[in-house]
């Protein structure tokens, strides 16, 4: 929601123009996040004149199947053989989103990754983080890079970027995470299961796969002690109780249902979820 209204925002010239939007693909998102890139592409994007570059580190799920590559672990949910839960360490926002925006940025400023950035080079970065997210703001960790929060400076709450994307005909703007992210909430599992089958089939397929962790620490003889799983309830994925409405689900369903009610649109069933401080989000608007 956050990515799509601030590059609308900029593309219809209430905020400054920008010079690129870079969205950083792990190539493992659900079709309709593609789908919907693609059209804010032509149709907004283009038209504007704001190029949209895509970067990747590789593709998330084959890296953490493939035994000959270097994977930076997920944050899987974790039973040991005591019986006591835990979590893996969680690398993969950093190597599949921050390192390919970071390493476009260096080439748009004409310094690629290992030359040195000149002193006082830099780009300004709007990090797409809106005021009930302001915990989550920060500066950047590098000189070249000058994070600007433009929707904290707006005051714009997720509401008002529903009503903003509404207004132009994209109420149906999807939640850009991973297909596979342990992060999700039940109500995002289900609409995996219940909307698109070959995808659910493919979340499972890889939930059973990394029961006991990543191929390449398997292959080194580092195999975990426990196991593995994708749903915080520690039981395959197939078996999961994603059918159970949390509290936290229920009060995000009924903030949606009002929003809906106002706004004249059908209410979604598939709440936002809660992110974690670190999350890094796919797009890097600079300028």
């Amino acid at each position: 929601m956050q990515s799509s209204t601030l590059l609308a925002l900029s593309a219809e010239g209430i905020l400054p123009k920008i010079d690129y939007a870079v969205f950083a693909d792990t190539s493992w998102k659900p079709q309709s996040v593609y789908t919907h890139l693609d059209r804010l592409e032509r149709e907004i994007a283009a038209t504007a004149g704001i190029p949209i570059l895509r970067v990747s580190s590789g593709n998330i799920r084959d890296d953490a199947l493939d035994p000959d590559h270097r994977f930076a672990s997920m944050p899987l949910y974790i039973l040991n053989q005591d019986g006591r839960p835990g979590m893996t360490r969680r690398q993969c926002s950093g190597e599949y989103k921050v390192k390919p925006i970071k390493k476009k940025i260096r080439e748009l400023l004409g310094y690629p990754y290992p030359t040195r950035v000149s002193k006082g080079v830099f780009a300004e970065q709007w990090i797409v983080i809106s005021v009930d997210e302001f915990h989550r703001a920060k500066d950047a960790d590098v000189k070249y890079m000058r994070n600007r929060h433009p929707l904290i400076d707006m005051d714009w709450t997720r509401s008002d970027c529903v009503r903003y994307l509404t207004s132009l005909g994209l109420a149906d703007t999807p939640k850009s995470s991973c297909l596979g992210c342990p992060f999700h909430g039940n109500a995002q599992w289900r609409n995996i299961r219940d909307n698109s089958p070959a995808e659910w089939a493919d979340v499972v397929e890889f939930d059973a796969a990394i029961r006991k962790g990543n191929a390449r620490a398997n292959a080194a003889g580092n195999a975990l002690l426990g196991q593995a799983f994708l749903h915080r309830s520690r039981v395959p994925l197939s078996e999961a109780p994603i059918d159970h409405v949390t509290r936290s689900e229920r009060a995000a369903l009924d903030e949606a249902a009002a929003e809906a009610a106002e706004l004249g649109v059908e209410a979604s069933c598939s709440p936002w979820s809660c992110r974690g401080d670190a999350e890094q989000d796919d797009f890097g608007l600079a300028s």
